[in-house]
């Protein structure tokens, strides 16, 4: 059983809002979906980092999902900034189940489990947010970090997804990675970033934890394999 990553799907196959018309996202839906089926097997895991679909709400997801529903592997859905149909843990787990979505599951609080490593993750806050309002938001997005790493801390291994940079050239979204080094994390996967802004991405060992951006247009519409 592998495990995969990739973010910002930007799916709107329910919704007026097609990605084609951004340069270097031309038929990325075709391309998508080959190079999952090529890559992904029915007993691997995907995270979705994020920005999974450009839907208002949880209803208009239907097509999108459907369209994940039919891919292989299990995919786990972490919130991103454009997500506006993510609601309570229980209302999304309650709408996949009864849409008969039982490869998608939220990855909220939680973590999921595989073969020894625990896949977490939130969505994360920009660091440079300084409002009063920004730096309670930050507060409570590394909370739930730190709980979704608490709730796989019996695995043997533990691996961080986020949907913004936990880092950047120069600064940092130092509350994120005082929980990521507090926990142990040697391994944080995050997307948000596109076209021009990928180049500045930061990638590799920083502090004893490697970095990779997994947007989809970094990775060329390629779900990125970690093990």
């Amino acid at each position: 059983m592998a495990i995969f990553a990739i973010g910002d799907l930007h799916l709107s196959l329910g919704t007026d809002k097609p990605m084609d018309v951004f340069p270097g996202w031309e038929g990325y839906l075709p391309k998508l979906e080959r190079s999952w089926r090529a890559l992904v097997a029915p007993e691997d895991t995907v995270v979705l980092a994020g920005d999974t679909s450009w839907a208002m709400n949880l209803p208009d997801t239907r097509a999108d999902f459907s369209f994940l529903q039919g891919l292989p592997g299990q995919k786990w859905l972490l919130k991103g900034n454009h997500d506006y149909w993510w609601t309570t843990a229980r209302k999304m787990q309650n709408f996949l189940q009864e849409n008969g979505f039982d490869s998608l599951h939220i990855l909220h609080n939680n973590a999921c489990v595989v073969q020894g490593t625990a896949l977490c993750g939130t969505r994360g806050w920009p660091f440079d947010d300084a409002a009063a309002q920004g730096e309670k938001l930050m507060a409570r997005e590394a909370g739930r970090l730190r709980m979704s790493l608490q709730a796989g801390r019996a695995a043997e291994q533990r691996i961080a997804f986020l949907h913004y940079p936990p880092v950047y050239p120069g600064a940092s979204a130092q509350e994120i990675v005082d929980v990521l080094q507090e926990c142990g994390v040697t391994e944080c996967y995050y997307g948000h970033l596109h076209g021009r802004s990928i180049r500045f991405a930061v990638q590799g060992e920083m502090e004893g934890i490697r970095y990779k951006l997994i947007s989809a247009d970094s990775l060329g519409f390629c779900p990125y394999k970690i093990r």
